[in-house]
């Protein structure tokens, strides 16, 4: 047992298991403090709470009808949610780990357990020479949650790499495999945040790569980083190191002080609405977005209204980077929550752009 605040257990025995080694207790525990499993370091408690270790334990919790009738909320690295409340539900902690790799030709295939951390897995590729992570370098979290959120960075998201993920089936216990277009992936958003949410639990994550690299450095600060390095044939380290550097940078730790990363999706909208802003604030940083679409920079919108290294009350925008909220101490998820609002609000009133939370609110 790892040392968690621990109120009451309550064992599940493994019934069904054909394997002897499955023939153990599967603890639920009561009355858990969730502070220390989310990256924003709100204080929330969770009603029950249990730790995943084998994706054969989903099916056998899911046998007892009193948790197919209770809340669940998954949680993998804790590190995209914001909790408002005390979860009065099941909070499922996946911990399923493993990274298992084949090569054919010149792709290579990875199968990546949910639990495993983000970085731990874009490390373990980088360090082999396998090509297409190396911009998701140090994003926080863990592989479950990755295509869920389609996470992505300096212009590459994870559909880009993308090739399956087992999920388990709340409703019948089943598992099931879904391909990319099964997905339906767009902008920090898939199928499993629309039509099919909560009603999945991703337990396994397939990627393709390549041995052969093809770099994408024209967004953000990749290029001149590397140019700064004097690094004029890039490997893929130096993508991995420079990503790392600028986000180090940029970004707080969340073991120092609280946070969940970008807080708001970058913007996307049309030509003709950019080059009207455009007009009035010259100076508006943008990138093409495709289909006749452009993607603003949230962050630079919401340092253009004042907010960049505010303090309000127990919460904030980081000093380097106002994309990103931040806990002094003691804010609670309510307060983040409400502050975020204004920052919208206010941006909305200057540009009549519409800020969207990227970060998933748990109430």
């Amino acid at each position: 047992m790892k040392s968690y605040q621990i109120g009451k257990i309550l064992p599940i025995k493994f019934r069904n298991s054909p394997n002897p080694k499955n023939c153990c207790m599967l603890q639920i525990q009561e009355n858990i403090s969730l502070k220390n499993f989310n990256t924003f370091g709100v204080e929330a408690n969770a009603k029950y709470f249990v730790e995943i270790n084998r994706k054969e334990e989903l099916a056998e919790l899911f046998l007892d009808p009193q948790w197919k009738q209770t809340k669940t909320l998954v949680l993998g690295g804790g590190s995209n949610m914001l909790l408002l409340n005390n979860f009065d539900g099941l909070v499922i902690r996946m911990n399923i780990r493993g990274i298992e790799h084949r090569i054919s030709h010149n792709d290579v295939f990875i199968e990546a357990g949910a639990g495993e951390v983000w970085n731990d897995l874009v490390n373990f590729c980088v360090i082999r020479g396998y090509a297409g992570l190396e911009n998701l370098s140090l994003i926080p979290g863990s592989v479950g949650a990755s295509p869920i959120q389609n996470i992505g960075a300096y212009g590459v998201e994870l559909k880009d790499v993308f090739r399956s993920c087992n999920a388990f089936e709340l409703s019948t216990g089943e598992f099931r495999t879904f391909s990319k277009e099964d997905c339906r992936f767009g902008y920090r958003e898939s199928v499993f945040k629309g039509e099919l949410k909560e009603q999945y639990i991703i337990v396994s994550v397939k990627f393709q790569l390549s041995l052969t690299p093809q770099f994408n450095l024209k967004y953000g600060a990749i290029e001149q980083e590397l140019v700064s390095r004097h690094i004029t044939s890039p490997t893929i380290k130096d993508v991995s190191q420079v990503v790392s550097h600028i986000r180090v940078s940029k970004l707080p730790d969340p073991s120092t002080i609280g946070n969940a990363g970008s807080f708001f999706k970058n913007p996307v909208i049309s030509e003709d609405i950019f080059k009207s802003l455009q007009i009035k604030f010259p100076e508006i940083v943008h990138y093409p977005a495709g289909d006749s679409k452009i993607k603003l920079a949230a962050g630079w919108l919401i340092e253009q209204c004042g907010w960049k290294g505010k303090v309000a009350g127990h919460t904030g925008t980081w000093k380097n980077q106002a994309l990103v909220l931040v806990n002094h101490g003691g804010a609670t998820g309510a307060e983040v929550y409400a502050f975020s609002s204004q920052i919208i609000d206010s941006v909305y009133a200057k540009f009549g752009v519409s800020l969207q939370r990227e970060v998933n609110i748990i109430s």
